[in-house]
């Protein structure tokens, strides 16, 4: 089935955005003909508290900064908004409604392998198309065998990218160097906030 004109959904942490993030957001974009990809920053994920308990009104914002200029990309408050643990499951089913032509959810390799611990998973893969972004270290034959065969899922051909998110946080944390890592202007945000352990800085530094 063709995904041209969909909306794509990204969701996630997003602690921080990273070039990685960027990369298969555009990817997908281009690969499948989306219509747009929609970031979606979670507010209180259902499995993990957020490290380094940076809110999600700061995740929202760094993600605007990493998207600002790029018509094709866009964030959505609809997770932050919601009170209690957001599942996707839910998020998915509520945009699909706001969104008739169609949504399909974009994800990484390693955390969907890992789908029979999400909120009501077999209903979720069932709920729409899927894009797989290619993960270090995970065979996506994985997505060839139950269950995984009841879900329609759409592979990102492009290499894996090693970058994470945790990784980002801890050479903040440590004072090494994040050029390259994230966008510039997320750069400035973290170091201007004090975020992940970085030294603050005023905004003329």
């Amino acid at each position: 089935m063709s995904l041209a004109g969909r909306i794509g959904l990204f969701g996630g942490t997003f602690n921080p955005v990273h070039i990685g993030h960027l990369r298969v957001a555009e990817e997908a974009l281009r690969q499948f003909a989306l219509r747009e990809v929609l970031f979606i920053p979670t507010g209180q994920p259902p499995h993990r508290e957020v490290a380094d308990g940076v809110p999600g009104e700061l995740r929202y914002e760094m993600v605007k900064l990493a998207i600002s200029g790029n018509p094709g990309l866009s964030v959505s408050r609809v997770e932050l908004d919601r009170p209690g643990p957001a599942y996707t499951v839910d998020t998915i089913a509520l945009l699909k409604q706001e969104h008739p032509e169609g949504v399909a959810y974009i994800v990484g390799a390693d955390i969907f392998s890992q789908i029979e611990i999400w909120h009501d998973w077999q209903r979720l893969l069932t709920l729409c198309p899927f894009i797989v972004a290619p993960r270090p270290g995970v065979d996506l034959a994985v997505f060839r065998k139950p269950p995984f065969d009841r879900a329609e899922i759409h592979f990102l051909e492009m290499e894996p990218i090693a970058l994470s998110s945790t990784e980002v946080r801890r050479r903040y944390r440590l004072g090494l160097p994040t050029k390259g890592l994230v966008p510039a202007a997320v750069d400035r945000f973290i170091r201007e906030h004090g975020l992940y352990g970085a030294r603050k800085t005023s905004p003329l530094e």
